[in-house]
């Protein structure tokens, strides 16, 4: 079974697959394989960055006195395009 990458690791494998991409003359073959691992890598940078999103708490100031909060992103679901 394949160790599942911290985001720092996934997040410089995907650079480093973009520049091979960029920079190399690949066969077709070569590039499919890469472009699908680089896809891979990117829904796991993503939800590692959503679950990090919603373990965020900030400290907010209400009526002097400082309480916890859950962090509330934009959620790509309410967006409007």
């Amino acid at each position: 079974m394949k160790k599942e990458n911290n985001f720092e690791t996934s997040l410089k494998r995907l650079e480093d697959i973009v520049n091979e991409m960029e920079t190399s003359q690949l066969d077709i073959d070569k590039a499919m394989s890469l472009f699908e691992e680089g896809i891979l890598l990117v829904k796991q940078c993503s939800l590692k960055l959503d679950e990090t999103k919603k373990k965020i708490e900030i400290l907010v100031n209400k009526d002097g006195k400082f309480e916890k909060e859950n962090f509330k992103g934009r959620d790509k679901t309410n967006e409007e395009n």
